[in-house]
């Protein structure tokens, strides 16, 4: 399983130093939320945060978008340095022309379902992604507590995937933890998306390894 720290979680006053210790820390990915304040009620950064991160590490830059029309800033997420860009099968975007956007500048794209959206709802657009994030809380409010029951969507995912002959990775995001994980690596979880549980601990390497270990 890889573990995506949540820049949300980080020092923003000690951003570049924040970044270089998840890269010492041997995290997989940096998991960036970008929220407009319309399709989520937070508001968080957008592509220039991102673009003043980029030179602090060479760990692939995950970008989220909670926002209401991806498809009018995906250049501006490709110029900033996004890795892989996920963004929202209810938003207001057409899917596979936000997808063609992607796919022109070489990234990784990925389809996010909220919590009350089934999993086909990817379906049709599962050839064309390299991910799909599973969301296990609301998006867009803190503090919640995740949701177990948002996993057998994970093997609906995979299941799907597997007879169309595609391979996918599916990421969770949301309320997990040292308690939680272990629920997310037997329903097949590749990547998990963990914020204070790792930015905020005394040592972060020893906090992503043992993420890592828990089956």
């Amino acid at each position: 399983m890889l573990i995506a720290p949540s820049f949300l979680s980080c020092d923003f006053s000690k951003l570049g130093e924040e970044l270089v210790r998840m890269d010492k820390a041997k995290a997989d990915l940096i998991h960036l939320d970008v929220m407009d304040g319309h399709f989520v009620p937070n508001i968080t950064f957008g592509a220039p945060v991102i673009k003043w991160a980029r030179p602090y590490t060479k760990l692939p830059f995950d970008v989220h978008l909670m926002i209401s029309e991806p498809h009018r800033y995906i250049k501006d997420f490709a110029d900033a340095g996004a890795d892989i860009i996920t963004f929202h099968v209810e938003c207001d975007s057409d899917i596979n022309k936000t997808l063609d956007l992607i796919e022109s500048y070489n990234i990784k794209s990925g389809l996010v379902i909220k919590p009350n959206t089934p999993a086909s709802a990817v379906f049709p657009y599962i050839d064309r992604l390299y991910m799909v994030l599973v969301m296990t809380v609301e998006p867009g409010f803190g503090g919640q507590s995740f949701m177990a029951d948002m996993l057998p969507k994970v093997a609906e995912i995979k299941e799907y995937a597997k007879s169309i002959g595609k391979e996918i990775l599916v990421e969770a995001d949301g309320g997990i933890n040292g308690e939680t994980i272990g629920a997310c690596a037997k329903a097949g979880i590749d990547i998990c998306v963990s914020g204070t549980g790792v930015f905020k601990a005394e040592d972060a390497a020893k906090a992503i390894s043992e993420l890592k270990e828990i089956k």
